[in-house]
C-alpha cells in the first residue's frame, strides 16, 4: 500500500476549535465516499500548540490506497471532486501540501489510549541523493531514534521516488512520525541520553540549517 499525507492549514479567519470540527464531521462524511480507500485518519493539532503562535500546519490528513493506480482512478471521479469542494469550505488550499509515501515501521507498539502523536516535517540534506537519504534515514538513524525508550511506535513515511521525477521537488522527503504516551512523557525523551544520540545524528542526513517544523496531534481514525 502507499500512503498520501495531506499537510493542511485552516481558511484564513476561521477558529481552530471550527476548523477541527468540521473537518471531523462534515469534511470526513465527504471523504469517505471516494472509492479504493483502505483506512483514512485525521490528525488534529493540539490546542495548546497554538499558545505560542501560528503552526506549520493545523494537522494532517493520512490516507492508504493499494498503489498509485488506485489513486489515480479516484482522483478522476466524482467523488475525489466533492471532497476539493467541500475543502473550500475549511481549508487554505494555496497553503496545503500533499506527499505521497511509503511506511516504514521502525518500532512496532500498540498506541496507548490517549497517546499523542508527533509529526515531522523531514528535508533531507542538500545535495544528498535522495535513495541515500532513505536508506540512511530508515537503516541507520531509525535504529537510534528506536531506543528512546519513551516512544510507544515509530514509523517513518518516504516520498516516493516518483514524486522527484522531472525535477520535481516535492513539499518534503517524508514525514517522521512518533506517538507518545502524553505529551509530559514527549517532553521526558529530551532527557534521555538516546534523545542526545538521535538530535547528534541528524546532521548526517537531515537539512538542519533552521529547525525542522514538527506539530504535536491528537489522532483520529475515520477507516
Amino acid at each position: 500500500m502507499i500512503k498520501a499525507i495531506t499537510c493542511i492549514k485552516r481558511k484564513p479567519g476561521m477558529a481552530v476549535e471550527d476548523f477541527q470540527a468540521y473537518w471531523r464531521t462534515e469534511h470526513a462524511e465527504v471523504v469517505k465516499g471516494l472509492p479504493n480507500l483502505r483506512r483514512y485518519i485525521q490528525s488534529h493539532a493540539l490546542l495548546g500548540g497554538y499558545r505560542k503562535g501560528e503552526l506549520p500546519y493545523d494537522g494532517i490528513a493520512e490516507i492508504w490506497v493499494d498503489d498509485v493506480d488506485a489513486l489515480r482512478a479516484m482522483a478522476g471521479g466524482p467523488a475525489y471532486e466533492a471532497v476539493q469542494r467541500d475543502e473550500e469550505n475549511f481549508i487554505d488550499r494555496p497553503n496545503m501540501a500533499m506527499i505521497l509515501t511509503q511506511e516504514h515501521i521502525i518500532k512496532d507498539g500498540p498506541i496507548p489510549d490517549g497517546a499523542v502523536k508527533n509529526v515531522e516535517f523531514v528535508p533531507r540534506k542538500t545535495g544528498m541523493e535522495v535513495e541515500a537519504f532513505q536508506r540512511y534515514w530508515r537503516d541507520v538513524h531509525g535504529p537510534i531514534a528506536a531506543e528512546i525508550e519513551v516512544i510507544r511506535r515509530y514509523v517513518q513515511s518516504h516520498t516516493l521516488l516518483g514524486g522527484y521525477r522531472d525535477g520535481r521537488t516535492p513539499a518534503w522527503d517524508g514525514c517522521a512520525i512518533t506517538w507518545f504516551d502524553s505529551v509530559a512523557a514527549m517532553r521526558q525523551s529530551a532527557q534521555s541520553e538516546a534523545y542526545d544520540l538521535t538530535r547528534q545524528d541528524e546532521p548526517n542526513f537531515l537539512d538542519t540549517d533552521e529547525e525542522i517544523p514538527f506539530i504535536i496531534t491528537t489522532e483520529h481514525v475515520i477507516i
